[in-house]
């Protein structure tokens, strides 16, 4: 029980911060949209979590706080003017375009950290449980459906304008060309690769580099500012 009340911490921590940051951020900022999103996400893991819809709650939530870390050390690493990742580039230098739109921003957040954070946090959580990544495969499906509903509800909620307009409107082709579902399936090929390379370290970071640049040049091409 005590260590179970231990893991359920760390969700709440990690959701404490997410919530700090969007007190602090101003509401268009692109950070802060995405924010909003990931914010969303992890409340409603939480929630299936709470409720016993997840099998092994310790892995769900190791994958869960594993995940979201990446995710918070990116933003901290912006905010004290350190690199962060290649993946997270775009978003941290586009936040404040008035030419991106906040579908543009929501969805490139969601690009960085399902493309490249999650791989590392599938590797990350199989580590601390001392198991391998098809022990972590239902967790990371039960995540990814969660991902996909609410990218659903984001298109829903984000994209501009009646259904005639969005066929002519250049976001529509823009953001048509990126699927979560496809990004998800991905990502755990790489996390897969990832440990398979584990024992060699040389390989596994020119593989975690090249993965980063990948996804970083997803999200800039997400990021093209178009005209109102």
């Amino acid at each position: 029980m005590a260590q179970c009340e231990q893991f359920t911490t760390a969700v709440d921590a990690v959701i404490s911060r997410m919530r700090s940051l969007a007190a602090m951020l101003p509401e268009r900022d692109g950070v802060a949209v995405f924010n909003r999103v990931y914010l969303a996400v992890t409340e409603e893991v939480d929630r299936h979590i709470d409720g016993g819809r997840f099998p092994d709650a310790r892995a769900a939530i190791t994958l869960d706080v594993r995940f979201a870390e990446r995710y918070l050390a990116a933003v901290e690493s912006s905010d004290d003017e350190r690199r962060p990742p290649a993946c997270w580039r775009p978003l941290f230098q586009m936040r404040r375009h008035p030419g991106v739109r906040p579908l543009q921003f929501a969805l490139a957040g969601i690009n960085a950290h399902i493309g490249h954070d999650l791989a590392l946090a599938v590797v990350d959580a199989c580590r601390s449980l001392g198991c391998e990544p098809v022990e972590l495969e239902d967790e990371f499906d039960r995540v990814g459906d969660l991902l996909v509903s609410l990218e659903e509800r984001i298109r829903e909620d984000l994209m501009p304008g009646p259904d005639l307009l969005q066929i002519a409107d250049p976001i529509t082709h823009l953001l048509g060309s990126w699927s979560l579902e496809r990004a998800r399936d991905a990502t755990w090929s790489s996390a897969r690769a990832l440990w398979a390379l584990r024992g060699y370290p040389e390989l596994a970071e020119e593989f975690t580099e090249r993965l980063d640049a990948a996804v970083g040049f997803a999200g800039r091409m997400l990021l093209t500012p178009l005209a109102d």
